[in-house]
């Protein structure tokens, strides 16, 4: 059976492959469209996944779509009729279910071969749930979602057993952990969609002193559920400007003016920021902590179980992920990937394979040998690595490097090959060592926003001023985000304070005080680092090179940051060469080929 997973007209659009319940192929839109968070109908990524698993449309039994309009009906009728929002916001609200139930015309005007299948809407938060929990190595978990919005819910938690899910509980419209989180980003002036990282970063660099002023803005209520204090929003009365329709997502302004008479003025995005801002971006991350272990909590008291996983663009947080063991009574921890929107696409796939396919069983092999720490018992296919997007082979490299040759020349800049892959490891490992920033393109690109390693650009993580030579050469960001390292699974449990599975950077864990002088470059101000644990299992080459950095350094990881240079992390050899080309990285490592820059 195959089936087509979707994350259609919202941010982060994005397409997944299942067949026989296994993800063969996943990627967001914006890689090929080259707009960051692209939201539209993601057509060219539906391409890509056909052609990675040699099929067409008419091979395809079933197109889940991560968003079902008739999902709470009686909760949207009723708050329609009894809080009496604006119209233009009820209209808004029709035309985006209208785009929704479209699909079918989408695909028949996008592609020639006709879709003889069927179409499966499966509701947001339940798709979020079970990007999680059916790909992850536990056989029963407690399981939420949070976000901003989907299907008029904001949150969604419960139980899975085995390939069930069960949901228990709900947060609804206009209530929203995200949307309390997006309208204080865009206060504190991080106005475009997706910015709410830069809050977290900045966070450590302030206090606390307007928890108080927050938790006037969230009510936490004693089934684990909270709610927001409305006066302090537009959402929920007012149309907000939102694109999400071919090209990059906005959001208006979502906080009210009663914001400003509770927090002082909102900060322009081109004002400098003061001690006040830190201060506001400590409390936010704050907040948001206190209601998140505060639902947590609850769902732990219910059901006793030591696993949970997570979703939902909440589920970015990696801040307060890496604290669930330290703060909860979890002991294990699963994050998709793509926490976000996009990994609702695997959710609406994987849900759908659940569905349609009970009687049938994995494909063979399916099942590889467990890198994660999980339960024996389990039986579907464990999602332990993020490399499911396009890659490019010998000939292709060879060829793109052999056109560009003069271009390259005039750059300044050498081509070797090295087919011995310990040399080529051993080769990059010594340029990290001396200080070169390199660029590591190898083989397929990641599933979500994160760099793990196929589509990198690596550096020394001992180097106090990395982080600035960086910024100067290629990535020109804000000084108080920290760059993360990539570390050797075997390794963790010596540089960090906790020991979990984090194969997809969704963590962040304290690293161990005696340590952090020698690893600046990764260590945040309040001595932390978001790390990537790598196994030689799912990436080998990766885990080579910094093994071979080990022997050299005695320091088991580098510093990783996304290939990119404020655009989407590159997808295709090309990009990579153009990125490299337009920067001052010192090394481009394409394939088995070196680009490296006269001395």
């Amino acid at each position: 059976m195959l089936i087509l997973g979707l994350n259609a007209y919202h941010g982060d659009s994005a397409a997944c492959l299942v067949s026989n319940g296994e993800v063969v192929a996943a990627a967001e839109e914006e890689r090929f469209r080259r707009i960051k968070h692209w939201a539209g109908f993601p057509e060219l990524a539906i391409r890509y996944c056909l052609r990675e698993a040699k099929v067409t449309m008419a091979d395809l039994d079933v197109v889940a779509i991560n968003s079902d309009p008739r999902a709470n009906f009686l909760k949207k009728s009723a708050y329609a009729l009894l809080d009496r929002p604006d119209p233009r916001l009820i209209i808004n609200r029709l035309q985006n279910q209208s785009k929704r139930k479209s699909i079918e015309d989408e695909i028949a005007r996008g592609f020639a071969e006709p879709f003889r299948g069927r179409v499966l809407r499966v509701e947001h938060h339940l798709a979020h749930i079970a990007s999680a929990f059916l790909v992850s190595p536990f056989e029963e978990a407690c399981v939420a979602s949070i976000d901003g919005f989907g299907d008029f819910s904001s949150a969604a938690w419960g139980v899975g057993r085995a390939d069930a899910i069960t949901v228990e509980g709900r947060v609804f419209f206009p209530y929203s952990l995200g949307v309390f989180y997006q309208a204080l980003t865009q206060f504190i002036g991080f106005p475009h969609y997706g910015d709410e990282y830069k809050v977290m970063g900045l966070a450590p660099y302030g206090t606390p002193a307007y928890l108080p002023q927050m938790r006037n803005i969230v009510k936490l209520k004693n089934d684990g559920g909270f709610e927001l204090d409305t006066r302090y929003f537009r959402h929920h009365r007012e149309k907000i400007d939102y694109a999400w329709d071919g090209g990059s997502p906005h959001v208006g302004t979502l906080y009210a003016p009663a914001m400003q008479e509770l927090l002082g003025p909102a900060r322009q995005k081109d004002e400098p920021l003061e001690q006040r801002h830190r201060d506001l971006a400590r409390s936010i991350q704050a907040m948001y902590e206190e209601a998140f272990f505060h639902l947590l909590g609850a769902l732990h008291d219910r059901h006793k179980l030591d696993s949970l996983t997570l979703a939902g663009g909440c589920a970015m947080n990696s801040v307060a992920n890496g604290k669930v063991m330290r703060q909860s009574p979890f002991k294990r921890l699963y994050v998709q990937s793509a926490a976000g929107d996009a990994g609702g696409a695997i959710g609406a796939a994987i849900y759908a394979w659940h569905e349609c396919a009970p009687q049938a069983a994995p494909s063979a092999g399916a099942v590889p040998a467990r890198v994660l720490a999980g339960d024996a018992s389990v039986k579907r296919p464990v999602m332990e690595h993020a490399y499911l997007g396009p890659s490019a082979d010998a000939t292709e490299i060879a060829a793109l490097l052999d056109g560009r040759r003069k271009q390259i020349e005039e750059g300044g800049c050498l081509v070797k090959q090295i087919d011995d892959e310990a040399h080529l490891c051993g080769v990059t490992a010594e340029a990290i060592s001396r200080g070169d920033v390199v660029g590591w393109f190898q083989g397929r690109m990641e599933w979500g926003p994160r760099a793990l390693g196929n589509r990198s650009i690596v550096g020394d993580p001992r180097r106090a001023d990395m982080k600035d030579i960086l910024n100067l050469k290629i990535k020109r960001r804000e000084s108080f985000r920290p760059f993360a390292p990539s570390v050797l699974k075997e390794h963790v449990a010596e540089w960090f304070e906790e020991n979990g599975d984090v194969p997809f950077m969704m963590q962040v864990y304290q690293i161990r005080e005696k340590k952090r002088g020698q690893i600046p470059a990764v260590t945040h101000v309040d001595g932390s680092g978001r790390l990537q644990t790598v196994y030689r299992e799912t990436n080998p080459r990766y885990w080579l090179l910094i093994e071979k950095f080990r022997e050299l350094s005695g320091v088991p990881m580098v510093l990783n940051t996304s290939f990119n240079e404020n655009e989407p992390v590159v997808c295709l050899p090309e990009e990579a060469l153009d990125c490299f080309l337009r920067t001052k990285m010192d090394m481009l490592v394409l394939g088995n080929h070196l680009v490296q820059r006269k001395r």
